[in-house]
């Protein structure tokens, strides 16, 4: 069979996402910050963009002649001026030696202002606090260098990362003077920083409370594990000591610190910023966009005049125009968009949650992304993608938008409820529980089915863990 070459016309559908309708997808789903940060980058690379002042309007800036008569019509104000005439009978030479300052010196002097970095507030880490220490401390060059290298071995939590046979190798150093420079360190502030584990950790810090010898370094050495478990009965059995004085023991070990460089965590709050607002007005709800800090753009009027000449720029740069022009506008249309449809599906959200906004966490009802999309007659992706990392203020508080996307949970009866009630109601029964007795998962399944919540035990289990709350055996409390 021969190959040959052929043309040939084949009739297909494709979908075909634009540039702008792609711009416009990935508006909707940036964030509060994101969507800052992609305006002012956008900005910076379209001259066509500018933003408006909040003082300013939409009128069009007056042109030249138009500014000259309107200063035609405003009456001439005199020019104020002050004299101002120095004393002859100062003694500038006393003056100047009483207030002998460097400013007084050199009234003229331009001299540089201090760098930005200098005189903001830094929060000092683990590392930087340790080798401040170690720089202060009487140590040799030899110590002095192996600090540096156990220093930086650390790890968030103030515990050593390496093997001290690495450190060794690493800084050329015998393991004997590795292990004497480590615990030098340990006795740093923070103190049981450079530890090798929690065990290590606390008796440095019982050591240093002349608890040596004490129940309280039997418990950090021997029983670390049951008192994991609270099992006090056995540990006082295993001690022959009496349950009391265990109990004694465990507080003060409850008041050590188990991970030194969590006070030196570089870890800062983030605040979230809401992107709306729902307002309980009378009977009813207000949403209301929040609009501070996002900057309103417009058309440089600069630009448009020049397409409006005909002979005043070459061809090539009203192409450029024309094309960062258009950039422009879809730009603006889709943010306008954004706020839009941000705005149809909180308001959807709020109709369908109502009870919620009203009673608190537990009236929220199941909700799903179809549910909304067909309320306001939108695809379940875009709702989605609207509802990813935004965030609404209600009278409850500050949720993200997905919060109140749940699955339905059957109660007794036959209604759907939400899962993030059910949440709420484990919450609030192990809060009211004995810390003697507490309920096991089961018994918290059996109080939920007398609430008209059913609820399997494995589900229980399931959403405590979720929450972070532990099983009952580690929250019993029999003394």
């Amino acid at each position: 069979m021969a190959l040959e070459l052929r043309q040939s016309l084949i009739l297909t559908q494709q979908l075909i996402m634009t540039p702008q309708l792609q711009q416009a997808i990935k508006l909707l789903q940036l964030s509060r910050l994101e969507l800052l940060e992609t305006i002012c980058q956008e900005m910076e690379t379209n001259p066509i963009l500018e933003e408006q002042p909040e003082s300013s309007t939409d009128e069009e800036p007056r042109s030249e002649g138009e500014r000259d008569e309107a200063a035609e019509d405003t009456p001439d104000v005199p020019e104020v001026t002050v004299e101002e005439h120095a004393r002859e009978d100062v003694d500038w030479e006393s003056y100047i030696d009483e207030y002998n300052t460097g400013w007084a010196e050199s009234p003229f002097d331009q001299r540089e202002a201090p760098p930005f970095e200098s005189v903001t507030s830094t929060k000092t880490n683990i590392y930087s606090h340790l080798t401040w220490q170690l720089n202060m401390s009487n140590l040799d060059e030899a110590q002095r260098e192996i600090g540096v290298h156990i220093i930086g071995n650390l790890d968030e939590d103030g515990y050593l990362d390496s093997p001290l046979e690495e450190i060794a190798l690493s800084a050329g150093r015998p393991l004997e003077k590795i292990e004497e420079t480590l615990r030098i360190i340990q006795n740093f502030d923070p103190i049981g920083v450079a530890s090798r584990d929690m065990r290590e950790c606390l008796l440095i810090q019982a050591r240093l409370q002349n608890l040596g010898g004490t129940i309280v370094e039997k418990l950090i050495t021997d029983h670390l594990g049951d008192l994991e478990d609270r099992k006090f009965g056995q540990i006082a059995k295993k001690l022959s000591v009496p349950v009391e004085e265990v109990l004694s023991a465990v507080s003060i070990l409850q008041g050590l610190e188990p991970k030194p460089g969590r006070s030196y965590s570089e870890d800062e709050t983030i605040y979230i910023t809401p992107d709306i607002y729902v307002f309980k007005v009378g009977d009813d709800y207000e949403i209301v966009q929040n609009e501070d800090g996002l900057p309103k753009l417009r058309i440089n009027s600069y630009y448009k005049e020049i397409l409006r000449s005909k002979d005043s720029v070459s061809e090539n740069a009203k192409t450029y125009i024309q094309e960062k022009l258009r950039s422009a506008a879809w730009l603006i249309k889709s943010i306008h968009q954004r706020q839009r449809t941000i705005y149809r599906v909180t308001e959807s959200i709020v109709r369908f949650q109502r009870n919620f906004l009203d009673n608190g966490i537990t009236s929220l009802k199941p909700l799903v992304l179809s549910d909304v999309a067909e309320d306001i007659q939108m695809h379940e992706s875009t709702v989605s993608r609207v509802t990813t990392n935004k965030y609404v203020y209600t009278p409850q508080g500050v949720f993200e938008l997905k919060f109140f996307f749940n699955s339905s949970i059957s109660s007794v009866d036959g209604e759907a409820i939400a899962s993030e009630s059910v949440k709420e109601q484990i919450r609030n029964i192990i809060k009211t529980e004995k810390k003697r007795k507490p309920y096991s998962d089961q018994e918290v399944s059996e109080i939920l089915r007398k609430m008209n919540t059913k609820l399997a035990r494995r589900t229980v289990a399931k959403y405590r863990e979720l929450m972070g709350i532990l099983p009952s055996r580690k929250r019993r409390n029999p003394y």
